[in-house]
């Protein structure tokens, strides 16, 4: 499978001398695939990010998008990029939401008619249609995200890259920003990149998830497999989910179960051991 993203034992050292190495397992991304990478405070994941969309120069390794170093070819690479910041203050500089959300295609130059059929798209999809004539400074943090990810998206990037996206949402908002992702995947094809330290939402949002502390890779795979690895996870800080948890002790206590992705496969699979115990 084509690899969109790949990063090959990274370091980075900061002005301060605080230096980060992300080692291990070679960190691909390949194209129309949905990546999570999943590590608590300070597991490196913002700088993986960084380095992906070209604000910062490794010092060894390398890292490659498209086939081009991002850092040094910044604006072929951000042509095929969208990203939404954690802060999503410091990315929303529009006079009114519409105007934030057409800035990328203004700079590109697309006809205002195009721009306005977009944003109009992008407005109806995340459900702010009726939010384009408003202040962006004086709406709600989940207001604000989905403003950034509309911006972000807008121009139908390759790949899009999020940090911490499900952030001080509300289980609504979550939800819906969820299933535009989703959406966006299945039918655009976008490559998504995600950042995360919320592993309940990882089910719903990955196709292939990283597990990273302090620098390194400690292990990836499906969510499935990923989950399984209640080890891994407890070392990077991360508490399972609350069902991963109880399917890791059932299979430790020898019953034949698989740890579920979802609350209706672990529904299947209890209605199965309840109707025929011996299973």
């Amino acid at each position: 499978m084509e690899q969109l993203v790949k990063v090959q034992c990274l370091k980075h050292i900061y002005p301060d001398q605080t230096q980060v190495d992300l080692c291990g397992l070679d960190f691909v991304v390949p194209r129309g695939k949905r990546v999570v990478v999943l590590g608590g405070n300070g597991a490196g994941k913002t700088t993986l990010l960084f380095h992906v969309l070209g604000f910062l120069s490794p010092v060894e390794g390398r890292v490659e998008v498209d086939g081009r170093r991002p850092d040094k070819h910044f604006k072929e690479t951000r042509k095929i990029m969208g990203v939404v910041f954690q802060n999503v203050e410091e990315q929303i500089i529009g006079p009114s939401v519409f105007d934030d959300i057409a800035f990328t295609l203004r700079n590109e130059g697309r006809p205002e008619q195009e721009i306005k059929e977009r944003v109009k798209w992008v407005a109806s999809a995340l459900k702010i249609n009726n939010l384009l004539d408003k202040i962006p400074h004086y709406l709600s943090g989940g207001q604000k995200k989905k403003v950034a990810l509309a911006g972000a998206v807008v121009h139908r990037p390759q790949l899009l890259v999020l940090d911490e996206p499900f952030e001080s949402l509300d289980p609504q908002a979550k939800e819906e920003i969820i299933l535009f992702l989703n959406r966006l995947n299945l039918k655009n094809k976008t490559t998504l990149l995600i950042a995360t330290h919320e592993i309940d939402a990882v089910p719903e949002i990955a196709d292939l998830v990283y597990i990273i502390n302090r620098g390194r890779i400690l292990a990836k795979g499906s969510p499935q497999e990923v989950f399984a690895r209640v080890d891994d996870l407890l070392q990077a800080g991360l508490k399972p989910p609350v069902l991963t948890e109880l399917f890791a002790r059932l299979r430790r206590q020898g019953i034949g179960v698989k740890i579920p992705q979802s609350m209706e496969e672990a529904e299947r699979q209890l209605i199965r051991l309840l109707s025929d115990p011996k299973s």
